[in-house]
């Protein structure tokens, strides 16, 4: 077979392609234990500073693990609020629950507010303790913004009502306008902040322009996000439904009458 051949050419460039998929699949296989280990961190990372437990955000490894000993995690059951036993809480990934029929339940069209159609039966609620005592109960949410589902944390005071800090850490809004949920300035408005009414129902609103802090509902309102009215409406639509009967309502209520 002469060195022009085509014949040739096609051998050498299947084996080519062939060593290469080798390589970038073992590639993949090798890495992925520091993948998940990064993606773990970069969970608790976010976490702790929505929670105002770091506030630097290039804090290294050994920083975060040690403020994140002052954390526990449990899996509750979103329907009735109690603990979830005889599953692994460290492996369980509540995003792949909920495409899995074993753990997933279908939202109705009527409820499905945050836009997300399915959910897992089970989610992770995480404690912040301080000098031994539950100090912030941290929430993880998603829902739809205007170009991506939005993953986020809301660290509520122990009154259940009562807003400490909020964050997003995965999202593909745009830039510049629904990417402002990154925002510390946008972010720090949330603090104080009572995303329920004395009943602990649901009644935040984003609004356009600036809360009139005068206003007898300032206290349940955010500041919108300029020029991102689907992305603000978002947010206030995800909130509204993770601290509703349909997302976290029965572990708060469970908490709120016997603690954890």
């Amino acid at each position: 077979m002469g060195n022009d051949s085509a014949k040739k050419t096609i051998v050498v460039a299947f084996l080519l392609c062939v060593v290469c998929s080798v390589l970038v699949s073992a590639a993949a296989v090798m890495l992925r234990p520091l993948q998940d280990t990064n993606k773990s961190l970069d969970i608790k990372k976010n976490l702790l500073l929505s929670a105002g437990v770091i506030t630097n955000p290039k804090a290294t490894a050994a920083e975060v693990n040690e403020a994140f000993q002052s954390v526990e995690t449990k899996l509750v059951d979103l329907s009735t609020g109690e603990d979830v036993t005889g599953i692994d809480i460290d492996s369980f990934d509540v995003k792949k629950a909920a495409k899995d029929p074993k753990f997933m339940e279908s939202i109705p069209a009527n409820k499905d507010i945050a836009r997300i159609r399915n959910k897992s039966k089970f989610a992770k609620i995480y404690l912040i303790k301080k000098d031994g005592q539950i100090d912030q109960i941290v929430l993880p949410f998603y829902g739809k913004g205007l170009w991506s589902t939005m993953y986020g944390f809301l660290s509520l005071a122990t009154d259940t009502k009562t807003v400490k800090g909020i964050g997003y850490y995965d999202h593909g809004e745009t830039p510049g306008l629904g990417g402002e949920v990154d925002n510390p300035r946008w972010k720090s408005l949330w603090a104080g902040k009572q995303p329920v009414n004395d009943n602990f129902e649901p009644i935040l609103k984003v609004i356009k322009g600036n809360v009139d802090t005068s206003s007898p509902e300032a206290s349940h309102q955010i500041d919108g996000l300029s020029g991102a009215t689907m992305t603000s409406k978002g947010v206030q639509a995800m909130i509204n439904y993770w601290l509703s009967e349909q997302g976290y309502g029965p572990f708060l209520a469970r908490f709120r009458s016997r603690g954890v």
